[in-house]
């Protein structure tokens, strides 16, 4: 008979509320409890989403009117993550909404705290510890840990900064580029036998991708650290590494060791921290929602909205077993921007749903990915950081036939993308795979070790889906270096990089700036390997290690009316010639003080510059290529451009308006307005 009731009363109202003090048996129609306590507000998401699809069952699979859950603020800690079905969606007319309630931050996790701490001398160390029975019955481990909102990191050597390797082994001359290995040679004193050293990981850097190896034997004598797995390509002397998770590491406040024997955190408290106070929160799940539609049949989760949430503590790491598909199945690693790790928020055949004025914050892998049929969806006026691997990632590897299981049509907007890559460092702000004709528009992303916004998953001329899609009014900074001065760390990047056949795909009205490369590669706009038809322009790209522009191979993309500018290397390179038009390259600034004004191979003059500005600072002789400018315009390049100063009025802060009386206006280049750039205040909410 209650039941009954409940239902009868829950027809006629559209909203439910869940509150940290609410109870799963109450009808979840009031946000607060009554004062008997007979009745109030669910306590658990799970219940909110039973209670919608008793609605929608009430009304024969339908619902007659939207559907709003209004989440009150406090900590969500789930068991399990949050899934939809296509039954749970909502349609255009009759949407379902989770929210925050007005002015307070509900935080869906999937960690837990931990607590029960005490304090403990071991081995001369002063620390903190949590004993945890699931670690020590093998149920339970984890890589992570925030103390009262702040990430931690497992112990580690050295504290700052990085180790080099001191030279490969099991290697040959012929030994392909791509074939990794189990050992390499260290610098004598740079790595121990320590005693918990099987428990611990060596993290080293090569080309543009990060390998973590478990490690299982240091030789001290002959200098040599051996692993279970395989590094993903050929290991190089100077190759950057750190060890971390040893317990004989733990030596700086702030730092922290699992041992998985005895099942005891251990935390090096920092100064001024109450071991009676303090939130520890270590993560259990590595998904918070996953919506999984069936796009081959047709079915999708659709029209499912979630305003103001905050979505945090998760963490994925390779399952025991896991076998890479290339370059060779051992390896402790992805072949390129950290692809392999999944999104703490996860769909499959979703449309038309919304993810708007969020929060995705102390996330272990990256915060949402939209896989295979999504289109048409919405992430907007949200940040994103604190992340394992990266932000956003739209698309899949995989090239999909049937419209229906592809991915395209969706809005990245007025987001704020940051601190990433911090578990997998070679992730990007925002991938998209094999995916088209989606926006990513007016969004700030910086603080990545890798790169700001990648395009494509085709190496050539081959079939790719990666077309259409419009980046254009974003911030893209500090790539490959940090904002506090680390790294760079990885080399082959850019604020944005392209792979493939792209016809349609429109780069414009973007800044780019600080982007670092270790050995090389820190490029501003990169077009890798078959770029084609891509136009970039309207875009301001400064301080780069390698250069603002750079196309490895492709053909006819256009980069018109850009700022390139303070590249420490080169300028603009281009590195493999080809038997047709590589890009046009038209009335552009190109403006700098050190380096070459070209890099690469421009030899066979497959290619088309002209209407250009071009300045050194301080003079100076330029060469073209190797050739004098004369030279270069009997070639036909550049035939109407000019050596001069552009007349920006502060280039060294970043300015680059131009002044009244510039030749590059006589020129007909066209001022960049960079009013509109990056994420726009309306939109958060």
């Amino acid at each position: 008979m209650i039941g009954i009731l409940t239902l009868t009363f829950v027809a006629a109202n559209t909203a439910f509320y869940v509150a940290p003090d609410g109870s799963d048996e109450w009808s979840g129609t009031r946000p607060t409890p009554n004062r008997s306590r007979t009745d109030g507000p669910f306590a658990t998401l799970g219940r909110a989403i039973d209670a919608i699809r008793q609605l929608k069952a009430q009304g024969g699979g339908k619902l007659d009117r939207p559907v709003t859950v209004f989440i009150r603020g406090g900590n969500y800690f789930l068991d399990e993550p949050l899934t939809f079905t296509p039954d749970d969606s909502g349609t255009k007319e009759c949407p379902i909404t989770f929210k925050n309630y007005k002015g307070e931050r509900p935080v869906i996790s999937g960690g837990r705290p931990i607590t029960g701490w005490k304090e403990v001398v071991v081995e001369g160390k002063r620390l903190w510890a949590a004993e945890i029975p699931e670690v020590r019955e093998g149920k339970w481990f984890f890589r992570q840990l925030w103390i009262d909102g702040e990430r931690k990191l497992r112990a580690r050597s050295p504290n700052k900064g990085y180790l080099s390797v001191a030279g490969p082994l099991d290697v040959t001359p012929q030994s392909p580029w791509y074939e990794g290995q189990k050992r390499f040679l260290f610098h004598r004193g740079d790595m121990r036998s320590w005693p918990t050293a099987s428990s611990g990981e060596v993290v080293v850097m090569n080309r543009w991708v990060e390998s973590r190896l478990p490690i299982v034997g240091i030789d001290e004598g002959e200098c040599v650290a051996s692993f279970s797995k395989r590094s993903v390509f050929k290991l190089d002397p100077g190759d950057l590494y750190y060890v971390e998770h040893v317990f004989e590491l733990l030596d700086e406040p702030g730092e922290w060791y699992l041992d998985r024997k005895d099942g005891i955190l251990y935390y090096m408290p920092m100064p001024g921290e109450d071991i009676r106070k303090i939130e520890a929160i270590a993560p259990r799940i590595p998904y918070l929602i996953r919506m999984i539609g069936d796009p081959g049949a047709g079915r999708y989760v659709e029209n499912l909205i979630f305003q103001g949430l905050t979505f945090s503590h998760t963490e994925w790491y390779p399952e025991e077993g896991f076998r890479a598909s290339w370059p060779s199945p051992d390896v402790g690693g992805f072949s390129q921007a950290a692809f392999g790790v999944p999104g703490a928020v996860f769909g499959e055949g979703v449309r038309d749903c919304a993810f708007e004025g969020c929060t995705f914050s102390h996330i272990g892998n990256y915060a949402i990915e939209l896989s295979r049929g999504c289109r048409n969806n919405r992430i907007s006026g949200c940040e994103i950081f604190d992340l394992g691997a990266g932000g956003i990632k739209i698309g899949e590897t995989t090239i999909r036939d049937m419209e229906g299981e592809q991915t395209f049509g969706n809005l990245i907007s007025d987001s704020h993308i940051h601190d990433g890559g911090l578990i997998f460092h070679s992730a990007v702000g925002i991938w998209i795979g094999q995916s088209y004709n989606n926006i990513i528009s007016h969004n700030h992303i910086h603080d990545f070790y890798y790169t700001g916004i990648s395009i494509g998953w085709t190496w050539g001329y081959g079939r790719s889906l990666a077309y259409g899609n419009v980046v254009e009014y974003n911030h893209i900074h500090h790539i490959g270096v940090k904002s506090d001065g680390d790294g760079p760390i990885l080399s082959d990047m850019g604020g944005i990089y392209t792979l493939g056949i792209q016809p349609g795909t429109v780069i414009r009205f973007n800044i780019f700036h600080d982007i670092a490369g270790y050995r090389y590669g820190g490029w501003g706009i990169y077009f890798d390997e078959g770029s084609t038809n891509i136009v970039a322009e309207y875009n301001i790209v400064y301080r780069t290690t390698h250069g603002g522009f750079h196309q490895h191979y492709g053909k006819e993309n256009i980069v018109r009316n850009n700022v390139f500018a303070y590249g420490r290397d080169q300028q603009i390179q281009r590195s493999r010639p080809e038997p047709h038009r590589s890009f046009v390259f038209e009335g552009n600034i190109v403006y700098w003080k050190e380096g070459n004004l070209f890099g690469g191979n421009l030899s066979d003059f497959n290619f088309s510059f002209d209407r250009n500005i071009y300045w050194k600072e301080g003079g100076g002789e330029i060469g073209f290529a190797g050739l004098s400018l004369e030279q270069w315009k009997g070639k036909g390049m550049d035939v109407n451009s000019l050596i001069a100063d552009p007349m920006f009025i502060d280039p060294e802060r970043g300015d680059f308006r131009i002044k009244k009386g510039s030749p590059a206006i006589a020129l007909g280049f066209k001022p960049i307005d960079i009013r509109g750039i990056g994420p726009r205040k309306k939109a958060r909410r």
